[in-house]
C-alpha cells in the first residue's frame, strides 16, 4: 500500500497503560494501515522526547498516545506539558485514552490532548492513523473527541470490538502481555469501572484464536502465560452460570500450545475468580492444567448490606466457603477487600474485619484496597475511601502476621487526589 505521508506512533510505554498501547499496538501492527506506521515504545520521559524528535526529524507526522487509569492521569498530564515545552512548538498530535479519558473526557481535554478516544480504541486509532496517512484530519475521526473554542465537541466513541479482530499483543515488536480472553462485565459492581467502560455483557476471545496466540507467545521464547479477564470462571458463558466444559477446552489447548516446559497461570493476577465461582469441579479442573498455586478471589467486603449496597451478587458466607474450598484443594486464596466503600458504618468495618480474621485462620491470604470513587462508576461522586486508627491498627497486625497485603495506604493519599479532581457533572 502506498502513501501520502509518513506516519510515527509514539506510545507512551509506561506502567500501568502499557498494557493496554500493548493492546493497541499488536491492532496497530497487524493491520493493513497499520503496518505503515512507524511504532515506538518510549520508557520514560526522556527517551519520549528523544523518540518524537527523531520522527519529526526523519519526516514523519507523528501522533503520540497515552493510555491511563484515574490515579495515573495527573502523571501523564504533567508528562504531557513537559513535552510540549520542550518540543517548542514543533507539531505533534497528542492523544489519549482508557477509562478515564473515557469517563472524565473534558478534563482529560482540558489537560491539554488534542484527542481524546472514548470507549474502545483499536478501530478508532487505525482511522485515525488512516487518514493521516492520506492527509486527512484526524479531527474528523469518529470516536474521538476535541476542545473547539472550550467547548467539547464528541464525535461519538469507539464501540465493542470483536476480540478475534485483534492480537492480543504487539508480537513484531515484541511486545507481550497477558491474553484478554474477555471482555465486559455482566457483573455491575457499583465501583468497578469495567461494565460502564465496556458494556455489561461478556466478549469473549474463541479458543482457537487464544490457543493461536498462545503458540505466538511460546515460540518467541515466553515460558509463561496469563490471562485478562473481569471472571476467570465465566470464559465461555453470557450469565452467571459457568460453563466448565468451555473453560476445560480453552485451557486444555493452551496447556498443549504452551508445551511441556511451559506454565500457565489462570484465576491468578491480572485477573480473579468469583467466590461463587469456587466450587470441587472448578477447582478439579483448574488443578489439571494451571501451574499457579494461588487464586485471586473478590471478597470485597465482610458486610452483608454493603455487599447488597455495591450490587456484589454473593454473601459473606459465599466468601468464606471459596477460601475453605480453595485450601483444601492446595491453593492458597488471596481475598480482594476494599477498605472504606460509601455507607460504610463502624459495625460494618468491624464484620469486615472479623472476616478478614475468619479468612486467615483457614489459610487465605487478605488482599487490601482503598475506595477510589472512580469516573464512569456509580460511585463517581461519592467521598473518598479513609480508614480510622483502630482499623489500621488490625490491619497492621493482619500484614505484621504474613496474612495481609496490598498498597492499601497508599491508595487512600491517590483516592483523595481523585476526588479532589473531579469536575461537576453537566
Amino acid at each position: 500500500m502506498s502513501s501520502t505521508n509518513k506516519v510515527a506512533l509514539v506510545l507512551s510505554y509506561q506502567y500501568p497503560g502499557k498494557y493496554a498501547l500493548t493492546v493497541l499496538a499488536g491492532a496497530v501492527e497487524s493491520d493493513p494501515v497499520g503496518r505503515e506506521v512507524a511504532l515506538r515504545f518510549p520508557r520514560d520521559r526522556d527517551s519520549l522526547l528523544a523518540s518524537v524528535r527523531e520522527c519529526l526529524d526523519e519526516g514523519y507526522q507523528v501522533v503520540v498516545a497515552w493510555s491511563f487509569y484515574s490515579a495515573s492521569f495527573p502523571a501523564a498530564a504533567e508528562e504531557l506539558a513537559w513535552l510540549r515545552e520542550r518540543l517548542e512548538g514543533r507539531e505533534v498530535l497528542c492523544i489519549s485514552g482508557g477509562v478515564h479519558a473515557t469517563a472524565e473526557t473534558e478534563q482529560t481535554l482540558q489537560a491539554g490532548f488534542d484527542l481524546v478516544a472514548v470507549g474502545e480504541g483499536e478501530a478508532i486509532l487505525l482511522d485515525l492513523l488512516g487518514r493521516m496517512m492520506r492527509g486527512e484530519d484526524p479531527r474528523q475521526t469518529r470516536g474521538f473527541s476535541q476542545l473547539v473554542e472550550g467547548r467539547v465537541v464528541p464525535r461519538g466513541r469507539g464501540e465493542g470490538v470483536v476480540l478475534d479482530h485483534y492480537p492480543p499483543f504487539a508480537a513484531r515488536n515484541m511486545k507481550f502481555g497477558a491474553i484478554e480472553i474477555t471482555r465486559g462485565c455482566i457483573y455491575a459492581c457499583r465501583f468497578c469501572q469495567t461494565p460502564f467502560l465496556n458494556k455489561a455483557r461478556f466478549r469473549h476471545r474463541t479458543v482457537e484464536n487464544i490457543a493461536h496466540w498462545t503458540r505466538v507467545l511460546r515460540e518467541a521464547g515466553k515460558r509463561d502465560v496469563r490471562f485478562i479477564t473481569p471472571t476467570s470462571m465465566s470464559y465461555g458463558t453470557q450469565d452467571e452460570s459457568m460453563n466448565l466444559e468451555a473453560v476445560e477446552r480453552m485451557l486444555a489447548a493452551v496447556r498443549e500450545a504452551m508445551g511441556p516446559e511451559g506454565r500457565v497461570f489462570y484465576g491468578t493476577f491480572p485477573s480473579e475468580v468469583r467466590p461463587e465461582h469456587v466450587t470441587p469441579e472448578a477447582l478439579a479442573l483448574l488443578k489439571r492444567y494451571v501451574d499457579n498455586d494461588n487464586l485471586i478471589i473478590g471478597g470485597q467486603s465482610g458486610s452483608e448490606r454493603i455487599l447488597q449496597e455495591t450490587r456484589r451478587g454473593h454473601d459473606v458466607e459465599t466468601v468464606v466457603r471459596a477460601a475453605s474450598l480453595a485450601v483444601e484443594w492446595g491453593f492458597v486464596p488471596n481475598v480482594d477487600f476494599i477498605l472504606g466503600l460509601p455507607g460504610e458504618t463502624p459495625e460494618d468495618v468491624r464484620a469486615t474485619l472479623e472476616l478478614m480474621r475468619r479468612l486467615a485462620h483457614v489459610g487465605a491470604k487478605v488482599h487490601g484496597h482503598t475506595f477510589m470513587p472512580l469516573p464512569g462508576t456509580p460511585y463517581r461522586d461519592a467521598p473518598p475511601g479513609s480508614v480510622d486508627d483502630e482499623t489500621r491498627r488490625e490491619l497492621d497486625r493482619l500484614a505484621s502476621q504474613g496474612r495481609l497485603y496490598g498498597h492499601w495506604k497508599q491508595q487512600v493519599r491517590l483516592a483523595n487526589g481523585i476526588a479532589t479532581r473531579r469536575q461537576p457533572r453537566r
